[in-house]
C-alpha cells in the first residue's frame, strides 16, 4: 500500500488537497464483478487440474479462458482429474453460466463422490451417463452441501423449478384428472418428488407429521423438519439386520407408556410390509420396498397418530438420543445451520 502526499501548489494554498493514493488492488482488479471473480477462480481450477474448459469459454473475453490461461504457464504439478473431480468441475460451470450461487466451502468432489446412486429415486430407472444429472431439490437456494440428490434426467426436467405444494398438486392432478402421466411422469413418480422436497422445506409439524415417506432421504440431503428426521431414521431401521433390537431400545426412550404404545402399533402395520424385503438381493430394492410400504393408509395413519403427539423438539431429541446410542445403522450429523451457504436470501443466485 503506497501513501502519497501532494504539496500544495503555493499560488492556490487556500483551496490545497491532501490526496491519497491505496495502492492494494491493481485497477484491473478493482473492477471485477462477481460474475468475472468467480468465473477466474473457476478458469484457475480447470489449469490446476489439467483440464481443458469446455469449448464454449474459450474465446478472449471470458472470465473464464483468462484464469486458465493465466494459471497455466510454470505450473509444475497437478492434481488427478477424477470424475468426481471433473463433475465439480463441470457443476460449478454450469452454475457460474446461469448466475446461481455455488457453495465451494462444503461442496467439494468428495461430497460430490457420495451423491453417487445406481437407480433414480422417482423413476426407479437404473443411471448411466446418458441419463444422470444432480438437481438442487430446492430451487430457490442453490448449488450447496444438503440440497442436492440425484436424479434422472426425465425426473429433472420434469420437476423443473416446482416447489412441494406445487408438485403435490400434479400429483392430486394425476391421481383425480383424466391424464394420469404429467410431463412424463406417473402418480406416484409425482408423489416421490414431492416427499424428496418436502424434506428440504419447512412445513408446519402438523403437516410434516401426515407426510408419508414415499422417498427415503439421499445420501447427503439435509432435512430440515424434525418429525420425518425421526420417521427416515425408524423406517431406515428396517433396512440392516437386528433392526427389532435397535428399535426396542428407541422405543424405550419414549418419554411414555401412550407413546410406547403407538409406536409398537406403527411398527406392527409397517414391519409385515417389509419383512419380504430382506428376500430381496440388491440394497436398493430393499430401499423401494420400504418406501412401497408408506402408501398404505394404515402405516400411515399410525404413524400419524403417533407423530402428532411429539413436537419437534422432541423428535430432534430422539433422533440425537438414538444416534448417540448408535442405534442407527447410517450416519447422522446434526447441522446448527442446516441452511448455510444455500444462498435463500438471493432465492439461490450470486448477489
Amino acid at each position: 500500500m503506497q501513501v502519497t502526499r501532494v504539496k500544495p501548489d503555493t499560488a492556490s494554498h487556500n483551496n490545497a488537497l491532501v490526496q491519497f493514493s491505496l495502492d492494494m488492488d491493481s485497477p484491473a482488479e478493482t473492477a471485477v464483478s462477481a460474475h468475472e471473480r468467480i468465473g477466474l477462480a473457476l478458469g484457475r481450477d480447470y489449469a490446476l487440474h489439467g483440464v481443458t474448459p469446455p469449448i464454449a469459454h474459450l474465446y478472449p473475453q471470458s472470465p473464464l479462458q483468462r484464469g486458465w490461461l493465466a494459471a497455466r504457464p510454470g505450473r509444475a504439478a497437478r492434481s488427478a482429474a477424477t470424475p468426481a473431480v471433473l463433475q465439480w468441475l463441470a457443476l460449478r460451470t454450469h452454475a457460474w453460466t446461469r448466475g446461481r450461487h455455488f457453495e465451494d466451502i462444503q461442496l467439494t468432489p468428495h461430497h460430490l463422490a457420495q451423491l453417487d446412486s445406481s437407480h433414480c429415486p422417482i423413476t426407479r430407472e437404473r443411471l448411466g451417463d446418458d441419463n444422470r444429472s444432480l438437481d438442487r431439490v430446492r430451487d430457490d437456494a442453490g448449488y450447496a452441501a444438503g440440497n442436492l440428490a440425484q436424479m434422472s434426467r426425465q425426473a429433472n426436467q420434469a420437476k423443473g423449478n416446482r416447489n412441494h405444494e406445487q408438485l403435490l398438486a400434479l400429483a392430486d392432478s394425476c391421481a383425480t384428472g383424466p391424464i394420469h402421466r404429467i410431463g412424463g411422469l406417473s402418480e406416484i413418480e409425482w408423489r416421490r418428488l414431492a416427499a424428496l422436497s418436502s424434506l428440504v422445506t419447512p412445513l408446519p409439524h402438523e403437516q410434516a407429521a401426515r407426510m408419508p415417506l414415499h422417498v427415503l432421504p439421499p445420501n447427503r440431503l439435509r432435512l430440515l423438519n424434525p418429525i420425518q428426521a425421526l420417521q427416515a431414521f425408524v423406517t431406515r431401521q428396517l433396512a440392516t439386520p437386528g433392526w427389532s433390537a435397535r428399535l426396542a431400545r428407541l422405543e424405550a426412550l419414549l418419554p411414555s407408556d401412550a407413546l410406547r404404545a403407538d409406536f409398537n402399533r406403527f411398527l406392527l402395520a409397517l414391519a409385515p410390509r417389509v419383512l419380504a424385503a430382506h428376500e430381496l438381493d440388491e440394497p436398493h430394492q430393499v430401499r423401494w420396498a420400504l418406501e412401497d410400504a408408506w402408501a398404505q393408509p394404515l402405516v400411515l395413519k399410525r404413524w400419524t397418530r403417533l407423530a402428532l403427539q411429539l413436537t419437534p423438539e422432541q423428535a430432534e431429541a430422539l433422533v440425537e438420543r438414538a444416534a448417540a446410542k448408535r442405534l442407527s445403522p447410517v450416519h447422522v450429523q446434526r447441522h446448527e445451520d442446516a441452511t448455510e451457504g444455500w444462498a435463500l436470501a438471493s432465492g439461490g443466485f450470486v448477489v
